[in-house]
Parts: C-alpha cells; structure tokens; sequence
C-alpha cells in the first residue's frame, strides 16, 4: 500500500533538512506595509540631565571610554533607539579626555550644551559650540577633550543597529590616550556650526522651513547611511503631515511643542529628543518659535531603492 502524503510530513522533512516553507509566512517576510518594532518614544532633557550629571561624579573616564547613556527604544533593546539607528546622550567634564579610538560604524555629534570641549578627528581638533553638528566618519581616529568650565553634552547619533544586520563593525583603540591633531580650519568638513543652518531655515518663507544638511566635500549626506536635516516652524503653527519608510530622530534645539505620531501625541522641550518610527504618519505643532534637528536612514534606503515618503499640507 502506497503512504498517503500530507504536510504536516513534507514540512517535518523539509525542518530536518533545515529548510521551511516560505508561503506559510509570505506575509510577515513581505509585508502589505512597513513594520518597524519601534514605537514613538520622548527622552526628556529635564530628566536626563540629573542622570548624566550623577554619572559624572560617580564614573571617571578610566572607567569607560565613552560616558553615555543610550537612548532606547521601550520596544527594543540597545544599541536600538529605532530600528536602525542609535542615539546617546554623552558628558564629558573639564579637564577630561574620552580616549582615542576608531571603529566602523559612523557617528555625528549635536551639541546640547557647554563650551570648552573638543573632538579630534583624523588629525583635525574640532572645537564644539551648542548646535553644532560634528561627523566622525568611519574607521576615523577620535577622541574627545574639554579645556572648558562647565559640563558639555552631546547627543551622538550612529549606525550601530545596522551592523546587527551586517556583523562588520569592530573598534580598534589607539595607542595613545590621544590622537595627534591640530586645530581644524574654518571650513572644516567635520564641523557644520548651527549659525549657518539656521540662517538659511530663516531665509525660507513662511511659518517651516526644512533644510538637509550636505557634506561640505561631497554635496551629498553627510554619511552613507545617515543623513540629517533642520526644521523651523513658527509658533502656533504646524509641520507638514507625512510619512516616511526612513526611521527618524529628533532634538529640539529651541522651542516647544507637539508631534502627532500616528494616534500618539509626544510632547517636546527644548533639550527633549524623541523618535520616529518608520512609515508612521507623523506632523509637528509648534507652541512657541521652534527650530528641530534630526538625523535619519535616508541615504541608505536611497542607495537600496527602498526610501519611500508622502507628504500633505497641514
């Protein structure tokens, strides 16, 4: 007599070969929307700030390389702040120096607060004032320095979840607590001052204004795989409602206000970060005179045809 065939046994035959059928789970590995796990989250700076301060005080820099606290997501697990990109909250004291050393993963500083501090990079120290946007390009040398008072705080953002996907990220320390620099020009590729962004978001008309910020040498993004942008928007007045598959992460430099994700409200401050997962439907309100920072996976996605974005007026 001839065994009657059935699923349940090809499938148990296919597992013992290590193989599974794909039409069983077509939609979850395709499918009919975007599905990030993060979810919308805000980092409030009030809060924070006490935190960072408390790690100062209680671990020097022979104690960790990098003082950071990870921002993330409620719905993931570090280095996640979305889905594909990291951000962290840094401090660095007088007098310290965060030692030298070069790893794969790209990495951008905005700078929160203070004055004094630097970052040396590939040879050219980069002096850090609030608003800046300093890159750390890949496998770059770099260490950080404060010749200032008061605290300084950055926000790094960096690539690191995407090497979850592409284990090749690795660090390699220098053989020195610094790396030898000199002070960077003025026009330094590295260092893009807050000065100028926001005098060409106030040069646009209207209540916003969106500008992305280019690679001073390239004209392109300023990596890769993240590019960043700065938004201004009029007090009681609205963002534009859009979506984008790009995951997103914001600072708000000045102002205060709202930002509808989906059916979910965050409420923001000045010093607040908070994010965007990809393809949620999102739109700003602004309370006050507001400028945001943010850096997002455009130029990834782009370089894989997979960046997608719908925009409406408010």
């Amino acid at each position: 007599m001839i065994a009657t065939d059935s699923l349940e046994q090809l499938f148990a035959e296919a597992e013992a070969q290590d193989a599974q059928p794909l039409w069983t789970v077509m939609d979850t590995m395709v499918p009919p929307h975007p599905e990030p796990k993060a979810v919308p989250h805000v980092w409030r700076y009030a809060l924070m700030r006490p935190l960072l301060e408390r790690s100062g005080n209680l671990v020097g820099t022979q104690d960790a390389e990098r003082r950071v606290f990870m921002l993330v997501n409620p719905k993931l697990k570090a280095p996640k702040t979305t889905d594909t990109l990291y951000a962290g909250l840094q401090l660095i004291k007088p007098g310290e120096v965060a030692r030298a050393h070069r790893h794969v993963a790209f990495a951008l500083r905005f700078i929160i607060e203070g004055d004094g501090a630097f970052t040396a990079v590939g040879g050219e120290k980069v002096t850090m004032q609030r608003g800046d946007v300093i890159l750390t390009p890949s496998w770059e040398f770099h260490d950080h320095g404060h010749e200032g008072k008061t605290p300084m705080v950055w926000l790094d953002g960096l690539d690191l979840p995407v090497y979850q996907f592409f284990p090749a990220n690795f660090a390699q320390p220098y053989s020195a607590e610094q790396f030898p620099s000199e002070p960077a020009p003025e026009d330094s590729h590295l260092k893009y001052p807050w000065e100028d962004m926001q005098a060409r978001l106030d040069a646009e008309p209207g209540p916003y204004a969106y500008a992305d910020y280019a690679h001073k040498r390239t004209g392109a993004s300023v990596s890769r795989v993240i590019g960043c942008a700065a938004e201004r928007l009029s007090a009681k007045t609205s963002s534009p409602s859009r979506r984008e598959t790009a995951g997103i992460v914001y600072h708000v430099y000045e102002g205060r206000g709202t930002t509808k994700v989906g059916g979910e409200t965050l409420h923001w401050e000045r010093g607040d970060t908070f994010c965007i997962p990809s393809w949620a439907p999102y739109r700003h309100d602004a309370q006050r005179e507001t400028y945001l920072f943010r850096f997002d996976d455009r130029p990834v996605l782009e370089a894989i045809g997979a960046y997608r974005a719908e925009s409406s007026a408010s």
